[in-house]
């Protein structure tokens, strides 16, 4: 790695945003950096991939950033960061680490202890995890495959739940590849932006989820997938059923697709579909208000890159997506990625945080107003 005093800054005038946007560069001292959470005192907390350190970034008035401390390291893929009450939960293959009252000791940081053992895992792809806390109070953490196509059987393509300590475990979806991605919508409060009011009901939520596609078919199929859990125990068809309606050529005779839960968008094949959040901002024009926010890693495996951006999805009054549409598109000139989106992170201030591992950067997107009026 080039010394930080001789690293190149990203180049972020080569993206492109819609108009009234702007991007910025908030800090480039964070390698690898992948899923994003914040504290209770607004510090800033990002996992890694490939580093095996967990950094705290505070955040200053005026859209700035503190100095970047790392809190963590000498970690296995350290990729999943998660706040609450005081406390950071960070992933590893097969352990939740958690660091207590994190905030108070930034630069004398606690050991990490072991919160939850035992998660199941093999070698082979897919063992980093995106982890969240619910608004249950419960810990959700992803099993990815540990391949790219093979018959996992219960153990592994799934989603669990448990609580903070790893006690009160329980599967709660099925037939998902590789989720790197997870967020809650309140559907009360979207329901009171369609009237022009908070209509905020406690315990009516909805989880999101991403779900990347198996490789191998193609340029084009099979997409990758925006998926909705409606009720515990739902299947989303991986291994035999890819996108909702394209059956594995291996596994897709031993079930149908119509046993399976489609998903709500197809985001495109190899887009590497990660990180997402509902913005419920006040910055961005009001037509974001309940917009899903997904960060797009980029292609590895396709004649032509995808994805490497952060897509805008929409919904209707009736629920339905109404659009699909780039808010940060240009991580990549000429099929040559100089960055990679991983994480999407909504501020109080209305802003928005995008964190990129391969530049090593969060860039921070704001909006000043100047093309609401032609909107």
């Amino acid at each position: 790695m080039m010394p930080a005093a001789a690293r190149a800054a990203p180049p972020v005038d080569r993206l492109r945003l819609p108009p009234g946007f702007h991007v910025a560069v908030l800090t480039d001292r964070v390698p690898s950096a992948r899923e994003m959470a914040i504290g209770a005192q607004g510090t800033l907390f990002v996992g890694s991939m490939s580093a095996g350190a967990v950094y705290a970034v505070p955040l200053l008035p005026g859209g700035r950033a503190g100095r970047v401390r790392v809190v963590a390291r000498g970690l296995t893929m350290p990729v999943g960061v998660a706040f609450r009450d005081g406390d950071l939960y960070v992933s590893e293959p097969r352990d939740i680490l958690v660091l207590r009252g994190i905030e108070d000791r930034l630069d004398d940081p606690p050991a990490p202890a072991v919160a939850v053992s035992g998660l199941p895992w093999r070698a082979g792809d897919h063992g980093w995890k995106f982890i969240a806390f619910g608004p249950d109070g419960k810990l959700y953490v992803p099993i990815g495959a540990p391949c790219n196509i093979c018959d996992v059987g219960h153990r592994f393509g799934k989603l669990m739940r448990m609580n903070p300590d790893g006690t009160g475990r329980e599967d709660v979806a099925w037939g998902i590849r590789n989720s790197v991605g997870l967020t809650w919508q309140d559907l009360g409060q979207i329901l009171g932006q369609h009237l022009g009011q908070h209509l905020g009901q406690p315990g009516r939520f909805v989880l999101w989820f991403t779900d990347n596609g198996r490789d191998l078919m193609g340029d084009d199929v099979p997409s990758d997938e925006l998926n909705r859990l409606d009720h515990a125990g739902e299947s989303f068809g991986y291994p035999y059923c890819h996108q909702g309606d394209v059956p594995d050529p291996v596994f897709g005779r031993l079930h149908a697709c119509a046993e399976f839960t489609p998903p709500v968008l197809k985001l495109g094949a190899h887009v590497a579909a990660l990180g997402l959040r509902f913005y419920d901002g006040a910055m961005f024009p009001h037509e974001y208000r309940g917009a899903l926010l997904i960060a797009e890693h980029g292609s590895w495996d396709r004649s032509r890159l995808a994805g490497y951006r952060v897509m805008t999805v929409r919904f209707g009054a009736d629920g339905r997506v109404a659009s699909y549409a780039p808010l940060l598109d240009g991580f990549q000139q000429d099929q040559i990625p100089w960055g990679r989106p991983v994480d999407v992170q909504p501020l109080a201030d209305g802003s928005v945080l995008v964190s990129d591992d391969l530049a090593g950067a969060i860039y921070r997107v704001t909006y000043d107003g100047a093309a609401r009026g032609a909107r």
